[in-house]
């Protein structure tokens, strides 16, 4: 059985690999293979945000009643995620290289930042206040397209 932080950073991680290796073949201009690996990162980070916004968050808001606090900052965190994944999906189809490239920066900055706000201080948190957060990874788990 995982917790809820070594799950949710192991995904993290994985997110990072494919986004990397988007990065490498756009610089590469091997555009069949950046549009594949783009791809697997865009459908891993979708379904780690649901995952986040749509159990993880609430159940968390629900437990300690706080609403307004670091979810709230990570949900708008994540919609800017999204905005700057809709440009490079943009860019990528051009096949507009440099634009790719600059976009890939700001949002490995920002992934970065991000992911170290939720694994040192929101999945500590809500290991300590979710009683079923085991049981809710096991469920993120089954339902992975293997």
């Amino acid at each position: 059985m995982s917790s809820i932080p070594e799950y949710m950073t192991a995904k993290h991680r994985e997110c990072d690999e494919f986004f990397s290796e988007a990065e490498s073949a756009v610089a590469d201009k091997n555009w069949p293979l950046a549009l594949a690996k783009w791809q697997m990162f865009a459908s891993e980070l979708t379904e780690h945000l649901a995952q986040e916004e749509d159990v993880l968050f609430p159940q968390f808001e629900q437990a300690t009643g706080m609403t307004a606090g670091p979810t709230q900052v990570m949900r708008m965190e994540h919609q800017q995620m999204r905005a700057l994944v809709q440009s490079l999906d943009n860019a990528l189809a051009a096949k507009e290289k440099d634009e790719y490239l600059g976009l890939s920066e700001t949002l490995m900055v920002m992934m970065q930042q991000h992911n170290m706000k939720e694994e040192m201080m929101l999945y500590p948190m809500m290991a300590q206040h979710l009683s079923d957060g085991d049981q809710l990874i096991e469920g993120f788990k089954s339902s992975e397209v293997a």
